[in-house]
């Protein structure tokens, strides 16, 4: 078994441990009426996507996600989130050390002795769901769940639909798909667009992601026999219809959207597997990007 799969199959009892925890670090985390950017690189900022739009959504006041790279300084706001599992990425380090003494921060991280330590007002440790995996899949959904809970927002019923994405077999004939479509709608935007990263890292995959209803703007072009288009939440009406008139695989968001991108993760792994890859060694990546000074 490869790390990654080790550290997907543990999913559920993370997600679990993380809601208990919510409580206890409420005080740490936004409160409602404040304005929050949530931030991240790579498939932690895919998360604080998903959870800007869940926080906005349930009324707790405004919220957006950036790029850590891309934050604008020109904008206030009174809590910064940064998700960051390592605790050493270079971009979410300076953004922080811009933000000392004037915005108010904290940090989720997988492992507090690291940089960020120092780096961010507060902290939030997931110890128990950080990988030794380049790849990254128990640590962003845990990160998610934990904001979940916090908003009330975690459904009881997303562990046990983890359960089942563990064990129910993938859909026939998907793994031999050349090209992978997710899309979401709302806070599953978020989640599809790191189910695209997902098969990208781990598969060397086709893969990209649309809010739903962008869709029918032109990617629906590339759907055809051989291709799979995967929905995570609930589809708009009629597109499942359109999507199978193109001839290809549809694939409806039966689970708790955050149990459906453990599908996706078991998808990755599966197409790895099938093409000869090692999950655990995807090409030209690190498990955390550290820049030299003049790369800032």
């Amino acid at each position: 078994m490869t790390h990654v799969e080790d550290e997907l199959t543990s999913q559920p009892e993370c997600w679990a441990r993380a809601a208990a925890q919510a409580p206890r670090l409420a005080k740490v985390l936004p409160a409602p009426g404040e304005r929050v950017a949530i931030v991240g690189c790579g498939t932690s900022y895919f998360m604080a996507q998903a959870a800007a739009a869940l926080r906005e959504g349930a009324g707790q006041g405004e919220t957006d996600a950036f790029a850590a790279s891309e934050f604008p300084h020109g904008r206030r706001y009174d809590r910064v989130v940064a998700l960051t599992r390592s605790g050493t990425t270079t971009e979410v380090l300076d953004l922080l050390s811009r933000l000392q003494d004037h915005t108010r921060t904290i940090a989720i991280t997988a492992d507090p002795d690291t940089p960020v330590t120092t780096a961010a007002d507060e902290l939030a440790v997931l110890g128990f769901a950080d990988e030794r995996s380049v790849v990254q899949t128990r640590f962003a959904t845990t990160a998610l769940t934990l904001l979940r809970a916090h908003l009330g927002l975690h459904p009881e019923a997303a562990v046990t639909d983890a359960h089942t994405a563990l064990t129910d077999p993938l859909p026939e004939g998907l793994v031999e798909c050349g090209q992978f479509t997710f899309l979401g709608r709302g806070w599953t935007v978020g989640l599809a667009n790191e189910a695209g990263l997902k098969m990208r890292e781990a598969a060397l995959a086709w893969a990209e992601a649309y809010p739903a209803m962008e869709y029918r703007h032109g990617p629906v072009s590339v759907s055809t026999r051989g291709t799979a288009t995967w929905m995570l939440g609930d589809a708009p009406d009629g597109l499942a219809g359109q999507v199978r008139g193109t001839g290809a695989l549809w694939i409806a968001g039966r689970l708790d959207p955050l149990a459906e991108l453990v599908r996706v993760q078991r998808l990755a792994v599966a197409v790895a597997a099938s093409r000869g890859l090692d999950p655990d060694r995807p090409r030209h990546l690190t498990r955390s990007v550290i820049l030299p000074a003049d790369q800032h």
